[in-house]
């Protein structure tokens, strides 16, 4: 196959009522086990990078290995670029073969954000690329985007309609209680607030921050009509924790051929633990 683009994959999961696993990969190892996982479980799957993996890995590198990744693979892979807030950035990485990308203006006073988002969708478009935005601030930190507690902000369902309609975006990232990074005790989310954004934008929705975040708990915004389900945080750290766990066993090892496989196993588990989740296996 190749990298096709998110749009297709959303729509289909909000007719039929489940959601698409978007992991966060960081490396060639990541990319191999999460499209390794969706095959087995003939699930379709988005494999999102942040900034700070693109400067990390080089956006050739990891395009170059999305497109490989995508050549072996039976079930659709879109490649997806996470919280890009640079727009000559995401410009040049859709030149480059991104198929899906997501514009964060969040930050951004409410008009400054949608003329930025518009501004992406119209370069995007020529190239059948899809646009994601975020309209509300989740607390937390992705890579160095940091969202102190008292400057979260949920998203205003009425906004939202009036956000999606100007912008022209293909799906809507909502703050509804959720936040990046692990939580330090269960977290409030704000159902009828998912429930009323719902009925008013027709585009598909997506949850920012679901790693920690219990599984009836996802399984209800799904239900609502969350689309797409990101998952960063706990892919890091199973792929850590199987490492250093090799490494207690084996304190003088040194050839990643063999430290690296338990992390690429714990990472294995979780991604189909996720898939379940969403319930889009056989969905492919």
């Amino acid at each position: 196959m190749f990298i096709v683009s998110s749009k297709n994959l959303l729509i289909n999961a909000q007719k039929r009522g489940y959601a698409v696993p978007a992991f966060n990969i960081h490396n060639l190892e990541t990319v191999q086990v999460v499209v390794e996982a969706a095959n087995e479980m003939k699930s379709p799957v988005i494999l999102a990078a942040t900034p700070g993996t693109i400067k990390f890995a080089g956006e050739e590198y990891l395009i170059n290995i999305m497109k490989a990744a995508a050549k072996i693979s039976e079930v659709p892979i879109a490649f997806h670029l996470d919280h890009h807030e640079d727009v000559e950035d995401i410009k040049r990485a859709i030149l480059l073969g991104a198929k899906s990308v997501m514009i964060d203006a969040s930050s951004l006073p409410y008009e400054e954000n949608i003329s930025k988002v518009r501004d992406v969708v119209e370069f995007a478009k020529r190239y059948d690329v899809t646009v994601e935005a975020e309209l509300g601030k989740l607390v937390g930190q992705e890579d160095d985007l940091i969202v102190e507690e008292g400057d979260s902000q949920l998203t205003d369902p009425e906004l939202a309609k009036d956000f999606v309609e100007r912008t022209g975006i293909d799906s809507l990232a909502v703050a509804i209680g959720t936040a990046h990074g692990l939580y330090k005790s269960e977290p409030k989310i704000d159902f009828e607030r998912l429930e009323k954004i719902e009925k008013r934008v027709n585009v598909p929705l997506v949850l920012h921050g679901a790693s920690d975040v219990p599984d009836e708990t996802v399984k209800k915004c799904i239900e609502l009509g969350i689309c797409k389900v990101n998952i960063a945080t706990e892919l890091k750290i199973a792929f850590s924790s199987g490492i250093k766990k090799y490494f207690d066993n084996n304190p003088e090892a040194n050839d990643p051929r063999k430290y690296l496989i338990p992390g690429k196993d714990k990472m294995k588990e979780l991604v189909k633990r996720k898939i379940l989740l969403c319930n889009s296996q056989n969905k492919a």
